[in-house]
């Protein structure tokens, strides 16, 4: 079967209103249950059969407008698959967004074989009322074989191609996107989900990476799928529900997230923080300022019954839950979602790592990144990587410069008469005067500069160098490490000891 954007059934679900790198606001239009919601989402996981908070609950007190419940666990159930397909799934769970049904590919991936197809389970899903369902793919877990991935890929996007022949109405139906570890099949994944006619594009089969807080592989996964699938795709990273990481997996460019940790952790007595996961039996203090922790001590829980304590814990879960994608919304909307994922990225190494990949990809990042916003703050050594700094450097090649140039960190260092005085400034490096009161060059830096930010302004002064062979250059950079001046191109004069 060939494939192409124009077959595309829903293109226009999808738009987005705000990019701060690869990071987006937008609103996702699900037209069976006649709502818009808002990205990035968090979207609650409900078990049908043990709620620890009701759905209901979940729109009421904390925002939800979308969740996602599990059709093949009701598909298998005597007591509820009447009711549901009675009475549909918002009456059944009291729910009135939208409400997005999972297929038993969870299952498969746990105990090897489930009773359902996919043409079986997209037509119980579209008559339970599903708003968005999903397929039955293969989740092919990190580190396997390739021969393995490969096969499984190629049974995954069989199972696209069947739900694309299912008629599901008004029923959005999700394209989960495999491949393992393998950045190319993951791609190659990508590119063919969206060359079909299938809405929503989850990113299936991380847990197990989420669990060894291997976010380096997620981010390099990441930037795989999103290189194969167009700006309009919203994206689904299957299984990311804890807090700490949101901020990072926002910046990648994911924009829908299912969360379980909040009841299954409760259960355990765990308590969540964006800093990483507590135990209720270790904490004097709650470190929150939500209700629940503004009304209960640690020591009142503890002494509570179980069910009590637990649904307690659950809410605490999900106010930081969607407190923190409030916060990452409005770091978008000002501009400075890298500064909160610098901040976050410094809670635990891995996390580092995981920012540290998605700065690798800073070419993506900066092919949607606006040109302006609010004050860039260099906080960390990763400021010098941002696409920010990229940009201002290939920009740098446009100037047609000729007679004597000089690059100064201070506009009155050498009382020797030049053509022209640009500034240097680390991390972005050379910029003429013009510019100054221009965005990124206005940023927020401190007096005592770390060597990756000299570096990054070395690279900038190495690029108009380059791009004009007919100009003369003198520097006048100091207390700048010997080894970044040394790396400056040939021909560039150092004036050190010529100070006004």
């Amino acid at each position: 079967m060939t494939y192409s954007p124009e077959r595309r059934t829903m293109r226009d679900a999808f738009e987005v209103r705000t990019y701060d790198g690869a990071a987006r606001i937008g609103e996702l239009r699900v037209p069976r249950a006649d709502v818009t919601v808002e990205t990035p989402a968090l979207m609650p996981v409900v078990n049908p059969h043990v709620q620890t908070i009701e759905p209901a609950r979940l729109e009421s007190a904390f925002g939800a407008e979308i969740m996602i419940t599990n059709s093949y666990i009701l598909h298998g159930s005597d007591d509820l698959r009447e009711d549901a397909l009675e009475q549909g799934l918002h009456e059944l769970l009291g729910f009135s967004g939208a409400i997005v049904t999972d297929s038993g590919s969870f299952q498969l991936a746990e105990y090897g074989e489930i009773d359902v197809t996919t043409t079986e389970i997209l037509e119980f899903q579209r008559e339970i009322g599903s708003d968005i369902g999903t397929p039955v793919d293969i989740p092919t877990p990190p580190d396997v074989g390739r021969e393995q991935a490969e096969r499984e890929l190629d049974t995954t996007q069989e199972r696209l191609e069947t739900a694309e022949s299912v008629e599901t109405g008004e029923m959005l139906v999700n394209a989960p996107i495999q491949g393992s570890t393998y950045r190319d099949l993951r791609t190659e994944a990508a590119e063919h989900a969206y060359g079909t006619g299938l809405d929503v594009f989850p990113i299936g089969a991380v847990v197990p990476l989420l669990n060894s807080y291997r976010y380096a592989d997620i981010s390099e996964i990441v930037d795989a799928v999103k290189r194969g699938l167009g700006g309009d795709a919203p994206v689904h990273l299957f299984g990311a529900g804890h807090p700490m990481m949101f901020a990072l997996a926002v910046a990648m460019g994911c924009d829908l997230f299912d969360s379980a940790a909040y009841a299954l952790y409760a259960r355990d007595e765990r308590y969540l923080t964006v800093r990483g996961t507590e135990h209720l039996e270790e904490l004097e203090y709650f470190p929150c300022e939500c209700p629940v922790c503004s009304e209960h001590t640690p020591e009142e829980l503890r002494e509570m019954d179980d069910d009590r304590a637990e649904r307690l814990l659950a809410e605490h879960n999900l106010h930081v839950s969607f407190g923190e994608m409030r916060r990452v919304k409005q770091a978008i909307r000002r501009g400075d979602l890298f500064e909160l994922v610098e901040t976050r990225a410094r809670n635990h190494p891995t996390m580092l790592d995981g920012y540290r990949a998605l700065l690798d990809d800073a070419d993506r990042l900066e092919a949607s990144d606006p040109a302006t916003k609010d004050a860039f703050f260099h906080v960390s050594t990763e400021s010098a990587r941002r696409p920010e700094v990229r940009r201002h450097h290939r920009r740098l090649e446009r100037f047609d410069l000729d007679g004597e140039i000089l690059l100064a960190s201070d506009r009155d260092a050498l009382d020797r008469s030049f053509d022209e005085r640009w500034s240097v400034t680390p991390p972005f490096g050379p910029y003429p005067p013009a510019l100054a009161e221009a965005y990124p060059l206005t940023a927020e830096v401190p007096e005592r500069f770390e060597r990756q930010a000299y570096a990054a302004a070395g690279e900038g002064i190495r690029r108009l160098v380059e791009a004009n062979p007919g100009a003369t250059f003198t520097v006048a950079l100091w207390d700048w490490p010997e080894d970044v001046l040394a790396a400056l191109p040939d021909g560039v004069e150092r004036a050190d000891g010529f100070r006004a």
